[in-house]
């Protein structure tokens, strides 16, 4: 199941900066895995980031979910929030986790 986290919008100076001028949304979701609760298992949880670009009358999605990440869902959150203030977008999505994870915190 997927539960929407939060989302936010690049900052126009930001996407100025780089040359885009257009604006880009990202999603944040928080992913319930279903099928341990329904076995009487502890939770599972993972994480969806979905970067939506809106240029002229065209729309470009790009999205990353790890499903599996952890049974602790305040971590997940953590995670999710650490996104959004950082603007997170999906291509950098696995290197972010995996810094997280050799950095010993806790996922």
């Amino acid at each position: 199941m997927k539960i929407f986290y939060t989302s936010t919008f690049i900052k126009k100076e930001e996407l100025e900066e780089a040359g885009i001028n257009y604006p880009i949304k990202l999603e944040y979701y928080k992913i319930i895995n279903e099928d341990e609760i329904m076995k009487g298992e502890k939770a599972r949880f993972g994480i969806k980031v979905i970067k939506t670009e809106y240029k002229n009358n065209d729309t470009k999605t790009e999205e990353k979910e790890i499903t599996y990440l952890s049974n602790d869902e305040k971590k997940i959150e953590e995670i999710l929030t650490l996104f959004k203030e950082n603007e997170v977008t999906p291509i950098s999505v696995e290197d972010i986790v995996y810094d997280l994870w050799k950095k010993a915190i806790q996922i």
